[in-house]
């Protein structure tokens, strides 16, 4: 097989993997245990899992394309440069996500996702589980996403934006499980905005960072707030 064949069987093991585990593993877990593992714990173990994919992914790179997870070597830069980079992303993530959402929301009139309703309750007070999440979700999204998948499709397809483009619009699909227009479209404004920074700065540390960052604001949010005023965010 070519390496760009690999690359191929590459990237569609990890997105069926990531898919399977963001879709199945947390009302598995459930089904399995009768409901005796609870929700929280239940999604705890669903993130474990996605530790797993990632190091099923990191032994496939090794192994079968012999190649490292990330084709890209990180650029080091200066301390003032991550803090501006952090939080100017987070910024453009956190501004642009609320306005698209809000006009999803004003033109197909879509209630919040039931799923959103579930995890304000599995978080709720559950500070351990939060920052978990969220460094699950920084860690091994974008080590997947922007670090492994995003620069597999460059190669295959020869283009340079084509990563990008591609990248981002799997990584709104994976949110998808959210069952909700808002919960696809805002995920995949944000990948392309990952996807813009990895390609021009190839630093994918403070990709993690921000990520970490949207997803902990996010979550403390849901968890403060009362759930009458969620919609608001």
């Amino acid at each position: 097989m070519s390496l760009n064949g690999r690359y191929t069987l590459g990237v569609l093991l990890t997105f069926v993997l990531l898919g399977g585990v963001m879709l199945y593993v947390f009302p598995a877990v459930q089904f399995i245990s009768g409901g005796k593992a609870g929700s929280a714990a239940a999604f705890a173990y669903s993130r474990i899992v996605l530790w797993l994919v990632l190091l099923i992914t990191f032994m496939y790179s090794l192994l079968i394309e012999k190649q490292s997870l990330l084709l890209l070597k990180d650029k080091n830069y200066p301390f003032g440069f991550y803090l501006k980079k952090i939080f100017s992303l987070y910024l453009i993530c956190a501004v642009g996500g609320s306005f698209l959402n809000f006009l999803i929301r004003f033109f197909t009139h879509e209630s919040m996702s039931s799923k959103i309703v579930q995890l304000s309750y599995i978080f709720k007070n559950n500070y351990s589980l939060i920052i978990f999440t969220c460094l699950t979700a920084g860690i091994v999204e974008e080590l997947l996403m922007r670090g492994y998948i995003q620069t597999r499709i460059e190669k295959i397809y020869k283009n340079q934006y084509a990563g990008v483009f591609v990248s981002a619009v799997l990584f709104g699909i994976l949110h998808s499980a959210y069952g909700t227009i808002g919960q696809v479209a805002v995920p995949c404004f944000i990948g392309i905005v990952f996807a813009m920074f990895y390609k021009i700065y190839s630093n994918i540390k403070i990709l993690i960072i921000c990520h970490f960052m949207y997803d902990f604001i996010s979550l403390m949010i849901m968890n403060l707030v009362d759930f009458k005023h969620l919609s608001v965010f």
